[in-house]
């Protein structure tokens, strides 16, 4: 019987699809605050052969100031890569008037730009081309509008427009393996370098392959324990 459910066991495993990627998500820490000001943040890693996929999304709705903005994203990798090419990214474009009111602008490409960090990598928009433009903003308040919204946003000309929403971004990175995991991230805020938060690593789940023989091996070792029980 036990070799029956091993020899099934096996060409089950044989047959699944091999684990197609991992994911690393980061959060910020609850009551954090840069300038001051509150701010919240979370990202998403799937790292698959040779390619990294980003989702980052600003959780600090009806911000004050700019500040609040992300506008840079650093991270290291288990397997050490520090060199990757950005193939696309994407996200919705928001302009926040004078009033608090704001009109999106369509997706479109966030105009970031990746590059070598220490022993990492980050996708930034400051010394870019757009930048201080196209940092990522959070949502507006329940009545949808940015009613908190100083100077530093609401009709800023140079900081006009946002992106908003989920930014994608999608790296190539050669080496990088399904197996590969994310093992820090720092969020990065407003248009001045250097206002930093680390990320607390929140979910990192088991590639689907592993969980499936885990699962088998549970089944064959109850089978077993309950044959010694009646013999």
């Amino acid at each position: 019987m036990i070799r029956g459910v091993l020899a099934s066991l096996a060409a089950s495993l044989l047959l699944a699809p091999a684990a197609e990627a991992s994911i690393s998500t980061y959060d910020i820490a609850p009551g954090t605050t840069v300038g001051g000001l509150p701010v919240s943040a979370t990202v998403t890693f799937t790292t698959s052969t040779d390619d990294i996929k980003i989702s980052l999304t600003n959780l600090q709705n009806n911000p004050t100031g700019v500040i609040q903005n992300l506008s840079d994203l650093a991270f290291t990798l288990d397997t050490g890569q520090t060199i990757g090419t950005l193939l696309s990214s994407s996200a919705l474009l928001r302009t926040v008037n004078a009033d608090g009111t704001f009109t999106n602008g369509g997706t479109a490409s966030t105009g970031w730009e990746l590059e070598t960090s220490g022993s990492g990598l980050r996708v930034h928009v400051l010394g870019t081309l757009i930048g201080p433009k196209h940092t990522l903003i959070g949502g507006p308040d329940g009545s949808n509008l940015y009613s908190n919204a100083g100077g530093s946003i609401a009709g800023n000309g140079p900081h006009n427009p946002f992106i908003t929403g989920t930014a994608t971004f999608d790296l190539q990175v050669l080496g990088v393996t399904t197996l590969s995991l994310v093992n820090s991230a720092t969020f990065s805020f407003g248009t001045t370098e250097g206002n930093n938060v680390p990320g607390i690593r929140s979910r990192v789940p088991e590639p689907s392959t592993f969980l499936l023989l885990v699962s088998g091996l549970s089944i064959v070792g109850a089978m077993g324990w309950r044959r010694r029980l009646s013999a």
